[in-house]
Parts: C-alpha cells; sequence; structure tokens
C-alpha cells in the first residue's frame, strides 16, 4: 500500500519542511517536493494534511498505562478537583458498583487537602472499605474498614520504605506513604487476566489518540499493590494486539539484592524475540516525591526537617547498577530529590553509555551536577508538565524546599547547555499523557490552556523561565530522544524509517508559544496504517 502524505509541513532531522512524504508497505522511502514523489509512486492513496504539521509518532520514555487501563474503569477521580467532586464521585460509583467489595481507584490530587491530606473519616460514609491512589502514586487514601482489615492501628509500625500519616494521638489518618501503600493495597481485589487485557487495550487506544506510538512502561512488575504487568505485554505481543512498539522496564525490588539479577534476565528473556515488546530496561525508584517528604535531599526540607528516603542503599547502589551494565540492562531511575538525582549519577560512573542509561523526573539538581549528565553520558527524562505554577507547587513544595533549592527545579535549558541528551514522558496516569501538552510547558513553563490547574492564580505566571527550551528541542525529546531511548526504529522522518506518524490538525511551529496547547492529533499511523483518526 502506498501512501501520499501531502499539503503541509513536515518535522524532520532537517528542520520543519514543506515537503511532502512517501510511504511504501509501512516505510518511509521518500522526502520530497509533492510533484516529484507523484510521478515516484502514480498510484496512491493520499492524506491531505490540509495545512497542519506531520510528525514522527511519538514516544512517552516514562508512563504506565496497564495501570492507567485499570484506573479508568474504576473510581477514576483524575478528570475532577477538590474534596467535594471526589466525594461525589466515589458516592456516585459506589451506588453505581454495588457488587464490588472494594471501592477503589485514584487520581486525587494532594493540594485539594489542607496540608496535602485527606482523612479517613472523609470515606467512612461507605459501607465497604476503600483503597484510593494518589494522582502521584505514592500514597493511598484509606477508610477505616480498610485499616481494620488490614490490621492497623496506632501500634503498627511505619514500614522501611514508607510513612503511617497519623493524628497526634498516633491513630492511623489513613493517608498511608510510600511502601505503606502494600499494607492495604495488596488486600485489594487482583485484576483478572482479561482485566489487564482490556485495560492495556484502552491504554493503547488513549494513546494513540494522543500520537503516541511507542513507549517504556515505567513498572513492570508489583509495585504498590499492582501485579505483575508482564504476562499482559507478552499476550498481546504473541497474539498481535499489541500494535505500539514498547520496551517494559523491569521492576527492581527493593527488598533484596544482587539477587534477584538472574531473575530479571531470565524475565528479559521471556520477551526474546517478540517484534512489539522487549524488556531490556531495569526500573529503580531510587526515592519518593517531595510534597510528603519521601523525596531525598542533601539539606533537611524547610519547616518539618528530615532529608526524605533512599530507598537503595546508596552504598549498594553502585554494585548494582554495574552488575545491571554488565548484563546489558539499561538502567531507568526515578529520582526526584538533589540527592537521589547525585546518587544515580554515582551508581553511573563507569557504566557503559552504549546501554542508553536515563534518570526519570529529575525536579531537583543541584547545579554541580548539571554537567555530569552529558559527561556520563546519561539521559536526562524529562516530565515537562510539572514545570508550573499550580497548587500543589506553590502550596506544598516551594515553602518546603526553600532557597535555593526552589530554583534547581526542572533545569531543562542549563541540561541542555551542558549537551545533555533529551527524551520525555508523562508518568500517566500521575498526569496527562498528552505530549502537546508537555511541550507546551517546556516551552512556556505556564499551565496549558484547559487542563485542571489552568486556573490557579499563578498558572500563567512562568515558573523559572530561565529554563524554557525552543519547541524544537521539546519536539525531539518526544520523537527522536524517546525512539533513541528505546532503540526503536521508528522517531525520526527519512527513508528507511517506518511510518509510524502523526497528523497534527495544526503547526504548533507556526503558533504564538502561548498557544502550542491548543494542537490536537488528527490521525496516527503505526507502520503505515491508521491506528487513530479523530472523527
Amino acid at each position: 500500500m502506498n501512501i501520499l502524505f501531502r499539503g503541509g509541513r513536515v518535522y524532520t532531522p532537517e528542520g520543519v519542511l514543506q515537503a511532502a512524504v512517501l510511504v511504501k508497505d509501512g516505510v518511509i522511502t521518500a522526502v520530497g517536493p509533492e510533484a516529484e514523489l507523484s510521478r515516484l509512486t502514480p498510484s496512491h492513496d493520499t492524506v491531505d494534511l490540509n495545512g497542519g504539521l506531520l510528525t514522527p509518532g511519538f514516544t512517552d520514555a516514562h508512563v504506565h498505562p496497564v495501570q492507567a487501563g485499570l484506573e479508568r474503569a474504576k473510581c477514576d477521580l483524575s478528570e475532577i478537583f477538590g474534596l467535594d467532586e471526589y466525594l461525589a464521585k466515589i458516592t456516585d460509583y459506589a451506588a453505581e458498583n454495588q457488587d464490588k467489595e472494594w471501592i477503589d481507584g485514584g487520581g486525587w490530587d494532594m493540594s485539594a487537602f489542607p496540608g496535602g491530606l485527606p482523612h479517613r473519616e472523609h470515606l467512612d460514609f461507605l459501607d465497604r472499605p476503600a483503597y484510593l491512589i494518589q494522582r502521584d502514586h505514592h500514597a493511598a487514601w484509606v477508610n477505616s474498614r480498610a485499616l481494620d482489615l488490614a490490621g492497623i492501628t496506632k501500634n503498627t509500625p511505619d514500614p522501611v520504605d514508607g510513612r503511617i500519616e497519623r493524628d497526634a494521638d498516633g491513630t492511623p489518618t489513613g493517608v498511608l506513604h510510600e511502601g505503606a501503600m502494600d499494607l492495604v493495597g495488596l488486600l485489594t481485589p487482583r485484576p483478572t487476566a482479561e482485566d489487564l487485557d482490556d485495560a492495556l487495550a484502552e491504554a493503547q487506544r488513549h494513546l494513540f489518540s494522543l500520537g503516541i506510538t511507542g513507549w517504556q512502561d515505567a513498572i513492570v512488575g508489583s509495585y504498590a499493590g499492582s501485579g505483575d504487568q508482564l504476562p499482559t505485554y507478552l499476550s498481546a505481543a504473541r497474539q498481535g494486539r499489541l500494535k505500539a512498539r514498547v520496551v517494559g522496564a523491569l521492576w527492581w525490588d527493593r527488598t533484596r539484592g544482587l539477587d534477584q539479577v538472574d531473575d530479571l534476565v531470565e524475565r528479559r528473556a521471556a520477551a526474546g524475540g517478540l517484534d512489539r515488546f522487549t524488556a531490556t530496561s531495569v526500573k529503580i525508584m531510587q526515592d519518593g516525591i517531595t510534597e510528603n517528604f519521601t523525596a531525598a535531599t542533601l539539606e533537611p526540607y524547610c519547616l518539618c526537617g528530615g532529608t526524605g528516603l533512599s530507598y537503595v542503599d546508596p552504598h549498594k547502589l553502585k554494585e548494582y547498577v554495574a552488575a545491571l551494565d554488565e548484563r546489558g540492562f539499561q538502567v531507568h531511575f526515578h529520582a526526584i530529590g538533589e540527592r537521589a538525582v547525585r546518587e544515580a549519577l554515582d551508581s553511573f560512573e563507569g557504566t557503559d553509555p552504549a546501554n542508553r542509561h536515563h534518570i526519570a523526573h529529575l525536579q531537583i539538581i543541584e547545579p554541580s551536577d548539571v554537567p555530569r549528565f552529558a559527561a556520563l553520558g546519561v539521559t536526562a527524562n524529562l516530565q515537562p508538565l510539572w514545570a508550573t505554577h499550580h497548587a500543589q507547587m506553590d502550596e506544598l513544595t516551594l515553602p518546603y524546599l526553600g532557597e535555593p533549592r526552589s530554583s534547581w527545579q526542572y533545569p531543562f535549558k542549563d541540561l541542555l547547555d551542558h549537551g545533555t541528551r533529551f527524551c520525555a514522558g508523562s508518568d500517566w496516569p500521575v498526569s496527562n499523557a498528552d505530549p502537546l501538552q508537555g511541550m507546551h510547558v517546556a516551552v512556556n513553563r505556564t499551565e496549558p490552556g484547559g487542563s485542571l490547574h489552568a486556573g490557579y492564580p499563578t498558572a500563567q505566571t512562568p515558573f523559572l523561565p530561565g529554563q524554557r527550551v525552543d519547541l524544537g528541542t521539546a519536539m525531539a525529546a518526544y520523537t527522536s530522544g524517546s525512539a533513541w531511548i528505546n532503540r526503536s526504529p521508528a522517531g525520526v522522518i527519512e527513508p528507511g524509517r517506518p511510518a509510524d506518524l502523526v497528523v497534527l490538525d495544526r503547526d504548533p511551529f507556526e503558533l504564538p508559544p502561548e498557544d502550542i496547547w491548543t494542537t490536537r492529533v488528527r490521525m496516527t499511523f503505526v507502520d503505515g496504517e491508521a491506528v487513530h483518526e479523530r472523527p
């Protein structure tokens, strides 16, 4: 099948060109003037760009699709904000799902509550236990029934990798941070294989609608009460249901040590020979998040003290990373606080850059560590949507970080100026999966119009505007940069590449920067086959 894309501009390695693109049998064969390409293949179908932009398919370098698909089928609070709206949605969900033993789901925002903390009493009107994961997936909100089932009392100690939030008298409030989530999460009903298959299918459909044709699943394993997604991916890839190009980042169990490396090698081998899925990366979560003071910092938090948690002993981390590197694994770190970032960078000293290691999130980087990314060949995996003024930032983060640490957040331009390679992702369902919204923030450092936080008083005040990057840099991070991190052959429009392509309804390079967020995906193609078309 031959397709000619015409009538707009094309984002290529040489820049944005007025050109047409010819696809034959799922492969890009030529980029050039329309008349010339029409002569090359007189018989072809035509896709009219209508003045829009043709881009490579986007790759999300840090996302949780199966979990997102499951949550979309549960009590999903991610599209609303505020206690009253949450309780209304929970009430309706409970009434519509009388047969469910638990009320589970998630998506609540810490900034909707004083001090970032809901309370069990808000949920005690329910006739069933409740387990609702926070938007960032670093805490859970439960009711008294759930606490009772788990046997959690004022005498229950905090797990080593988490914290039970407590009232003044020591009684658990109903908020469980990090590793403490499993105390209740592991009691919730397990999804069936069919549930997981449906979740992946729904996630793929949604991601295709946003132009995302490949991704790295940032946790393939059991974490925070969720089960192992590896069998789901293997089944979907073997049966041809997985159309996207996917890398699974196998979960590093922080309760174990080097003994798990052989197990990870076996898990990687289980995906050997598959066309659409590999398990060549390992995910290490080194710390938590700033809002609950579990992000690992060099100096104590303001107002509350403490320096957060290093989930993996930094004295052993280098040995673990070296073992993974020697076995040819890519290592994918979660690092939010500046100490966690430094510990991750330290662990990469002496590793092979050919394994394409990367660190995700990078909320705070101590300035002397910025040049180390390029020096070590470590890629910065950006989640740009978080780099704005919004309630969680202004009310729960800035007061506890203080200066100068607050000014070290999301230093995209500093990293770029030091020659750092970028990839980018969303962390969906933690935040919106739309790459165009992420690009808007990378360029403007303001909330996109229409977001849940767009009406926040300072949402349109640029957050650390000196760290803005240009649209070409942001677009490259979501296309060629993230495809490179996944070793995907896609991500670039040039002859010989797979025809994983996106038709945008307008050309964001021709828009005022503040309007980038208005751009929408019209069509998405994988190997030249349309997998999404907007009605």
